[in-house]
């Protein structure tokens, strides 16, 4: 069997587990799952299960580096950018975008598993994109506002309405959430002086 069959077959392999897992979470917290649980849904070995990764936690983390992957390249996009307001719409946008194109995942990750180890790695791509914008940022002065307060205080802002949108799935379209996004958010970045924080 050539390398490329092997490869093909390793890729499909890795699939079907990533899938089973999604699956898996629509119902049941992570936490729950067991590694004969993947096998028997995937309708594998659990020798086969035991080839690709050592543990249930394994399989967890690589299926989501690919998802923070993909998600990190989306947010990557979001360059030509005035300001903060500009910043924080486009980003709800490509978060959107993203969220829709993979609706099923993500429900399996931020609903079904909200008390998850996942959250905090979603969380983590977000934050850097946020802390990234900050310290690119010629709006604020980085001493007078620590940028982990400013990019929690926008991440929980744009993790709650994306939360809010795939939870409601109908109530609300994703031009709405922009709209709505669009009034909330100022035009730039509250510039507080040192005088304003004493």
């Amino acid at each position: 069997m050539d390398e490329q069959k092997i490869d093909l077959r390793i890729i499909k392999t890795k699939r079907l587990l990533y899938e089973t897992l999604e699956d898996l979470m629509k119902n049941q917290a992570f936490e729950e799952i067991k590694v004969s649980d993947i096998c028997t849904h995937a309708m594998i070995n659990r020798s086969t299960f035991y080839a690709h990764y050592a543990d249930k936690y394994e399989l967890l983390a690589a299926y989501i580096n690919d998802l923070r992957n993909s998600l990190a390249s989306e947010l990557e996009k979001n360059q030509r950018i005035q300001n903060s307001k500009e910043y924080y719409l486009e980003m709800i946008k490509l978060l959107l975008d993203h969220i829709e194109q993979k609706k099923e995942t993500y429900a399996s990750i931020m609903i079904h598993n909200r008390n998850s180890i996942t959250i905090d790695i979603l969380y983590d791509v977000i934050n850097k994109d946020i802390i990234k914008q900050i310290k690119e940022s010629k709006e604020i002065k980085i001493d007078t506002i620590p940028s982990d307060i400013i990019s929690k205080f926008y991440l929980g802002a744009v993790f709650n309405v994306c939360l809010e949108w795939l939870k409601h799935d109908n109530q609300y379209s994703k031009q709405d959430i922009i709209h709505y996004i669009d009034l909330l958010i100022p035009n730039e970045f509250y510039q507080a002086s040192k005088k304003d924080l004493n």
